[in-house]
């Protein structure tokens, strides 16, 4: 059972706090940034970041989580619901993606970064990877979306989906190609629909 509890609401200093963190980590990288810095960027005293985050990782977590969020919106704002779920994928893949090459230092940072920060990192990452799989779901398991389907499409092969295209992104950034990505839908897309069009019951 995934058991996260929604993010704290955005009020005017955690939000600030966040976009400091987004600012100071896409221009000097994550391991570089103090907890000082964030403050003087945020215009607020550590006594401020210390009442919204215990930690400069709590901090990163949560930009990630809202990051994470925003990416999603951005998906199912991409898709036409009448459409043929294969349209479906390569709409939602050319958004994802053309989304992640926006900012390389704040994608390298959310997609490396946070796999250093242990099991609070780790789990903030299964979370949001659990959320792009019921993406998935409910788009190729919908009831109004064509072709129908004779079974359900599982979970574990949107959690497959959802692996691979974060492996086709770490590859990118690892060699430093993110603004590249959104040349890589058309291989996102054929790796998704080969994986629904091949799951069985």
């Amino acid at each position: 059972m995934d058991t996260a509890v929604s993010a704290p609401p955005l009020t005017d200093h955690r939000r600030r706090l966040l976009d400091a963190m987004s600012h100071a980590v896409a221009r000097k990288g994550y391991a570089e940034t103090t907890i000082a810095d964030l403050a003087a960027e945020a215009r607020v005293s550590r006594r401020t970041f210390y009442e919204h985050f215990d930690s400069k990782a709590e901090c990163l977590i949560a930009l990630y989580e809202v990051a994470s969020e925003q990416a999603l919106a951005v998906l199912r704002s991409a898709i036409d619901p009448q459409r043929d779920w294969h349209q479906q994928v390569e709409q939602a893949m050319a958004a994802y993606l053309s989304t992640l090459a926006c900012n390389p230092m704040l994608l390298r940072t959310l997609f490396i970064a946070i796999l250093g920060l242990g099991p609070q990192g780790l789990a903030a990452r299964r979370h949001a990877n659990r959320r792009l799989a019921e993406f998935i779901l409910d788009v190729v398991n919908g009831p109004a979306t064509p072709p129908a389907r004779s079974a359900p499409l599982p979970m574990p092969f949107a959690m497959g989906i959802v692996g691979a295209i974060n492996e086709l992104i770490l590859q990118a950034i690892e060699e430093d190609e993110v603004a590249t990505l959104p040349q890589l839908t058309s291989t996102a897309a054929q790796i998704a629909r080969a994986m629904i069009d091949g799951a069985t019951s």
